[in-house]
């Protein structure tokens, strides 16, 4: 990370945040993209099973790991404040927090998941194989988490390349573990579904044990000492990482777990129409990486001018990193709009499903510029480390407005299952105008401060 003071200069930092961040989320998604794909090549049963575990999976962990999100702010305003020591400790506390989580998760998932599956109604078969891999990725849950606080913190220096090239490496290691533990190659077990848990979990100890090297040996991160003079607990660390961590991570699962509650409710309606809906969903989801990654690269940018003193170059990098966002959801939502019946072709040839699919994408385009404002500014209010906010507007604008008025217009109008998308616009919508209000309120309140500082 360095001070930028053009336009230019920012915007070339910005590209070079960015887009790292964005191939490693694609590179994580495709993860459980193969472990479904390869595991429709085993078995029907093996699918679902692996599909269900999925679900179940994605939502519990993307809540608790985003916890630990925390530590990309407090990390990049210290080390913009040329707090190095500090930064350290941060970090260090930050992989205790992650030890936490992990038995946490862990007993949750090991006592309540037969609970869970139990009031799904599922055949015996998938409720096995759906258990399994569950329990398979658990073996994985302490590298990934430790991982997690590990790229905060290389990502806060501003090094997200080198985030991207280790999650590089997870898609290819992958792809060959899940052929060898799904179909039983060179002379593994044939576990079939289970097997994609087995796979992605040694994947997870593997990127572990790369990212531990580099942390430990390359510039400029070895000069932190990360894995040296390991510090007692000291709880008013935990505390801040708590406090900023933990409305985060409710603000993600909330987020995540609104689809899952949709598609749930989407189990009235025909069978067409559920796959329609999945075909709509899967393909916004990849779409959302773009504001997601924004978001991300704002919370590192924004964190690391605050810790620095440079409220300006804070605002300016809000505004730009927003605005990007922006112009792509247009651009998006145009080829999306256009190019809608293409896209579903994709997915099926069922002449049913195409037409609901394609009816669903027109709304997944309007979707599109909800999401580009609220996910950017969400991150520059982590920037800021104003997260509170955030958290409750993420519950009221999926559960308090999307949820219910997707209900009724979904039962009580014609609309029928796009009422449940009218639901999420209109939540969104209302989220993504007040977050910009609260981050205008949060720059002025900044703005303030720096002000009567140098005045003193």
């Amino acid at each position: 990370m360095y001070q930028t003071t053009t336009l230019k200069e920012k915007y070339a930092l910005i590209l070079k945040i960015i887009v790292p961040i964005l191939v490693t989320q694609v590179a994580f998604y495709l993860i459980s993209f193969f472990d479904i794909l390869m595991s429709s090549r085993y078995g029907t049963a093996d699918l679902a099973g692996v599909s269900i575990g999925s679900s179940i999976w994605m939502p519990v962990y993307i809540g608790l790991s985003g916890i630990l999100l925390a530590i990309t702010p407090i990390v990049s305003q210290l080390v913009g404040a040329k707090k190095e020591s500090a930064a350290k400790k941060a970090v260090q506390q930050g992989l205790y927090v992650a030890i936490v989580l992990v038995v946490v998760i862990f007993i949750v998932l090991l006592v309540g998941i037969d609970w869970i599956l139990g009031n799904m109604n599922l055949e015996a078969s998938v409720h096995n194989i759906a258990k399994s891999y569950i329990h398979a990725m658990c073996a994985g849950l302490l590298p990934l988490f430790l991982f997690f606080v590990m790229r905060c913190f290389i990502d806060a220096l501003g090094q997200t390349r080198v985030t991207m090239i280790i999650t590089l490496l997870t898609t290819p290691i992958n792809i060959v573990l899940n052929y060898i533990f799904i179909f039983g190659k060179f002379g593994a077990p044939e576990l079939g579904g289970i097997g994609a848990g087995v796979a992605t979990a040694i994947t997870y100890w593997l990127v572990f044990f790369i990212t531990v090297w580099i942390i430990a040996k390359r510039v400029p991160f070895e000069r932190f000492r990360i894995f040296h003079d390991w510090p007692k607990l000291e709880w008013l660390r935990w505390k801040e990482i708590l406090i900023i961590g933990v409305p985060i991570g409710i603000s993600l699962f909330a987020e995540t777990s609104i689809f899952s509650a949709v598609t749930m409710m989407m189990s009235s309606f025909s069978t067409e129409i559920i796959a329609a809906h999945q075909i709509a969903l899967n393909f916004t989801s990849l779409l959302y990486m773009v504001p997601l990654s924004i978001s991300m690269g704002i919370t590192i940018l924004v964190g690391f001018e605050i810790g620095a003193g440079r409220m300006h170059d804070a605002k300016l990098y809000s505004y730009l990193c927003v605005g990007t966002a922006i112009l792509f959801s247009f651009i998006s939502a145009c080829i999306l709009f256009i190019l809608r019946e293409p896209v579903a072709n994709m997915y099926t040839t069922d002449g049913k499903v195409l037409e609901y699919a394609v009816q669903f994408l027109v709304f997944a385009a309007i979707f599109q510029l909800s999401d580009a404002i609220q996910a950017p500014v969400q991150g520059a209010l982590r920037g800021y480390k104003d997260v509170t906010v955030t958290f409750i507007m993420a519950i009221i604008s999926y559960w308090i407005i999307g949820l219910p008025v997707g209900y009724a217009l979904a039962t009580y109008t014609d609309f029928g299952p796009f009422g449940y998308w009218i639901g999420l616009v209109a939540g969104l919508t209302t989220g993504a105008i007040t977050l910009l209000i609260r981050l205008l309120l949060v720059q002025k309140r900044f703005s303030s401060t720096s002000k009567a500082k140098l005045a003193n």
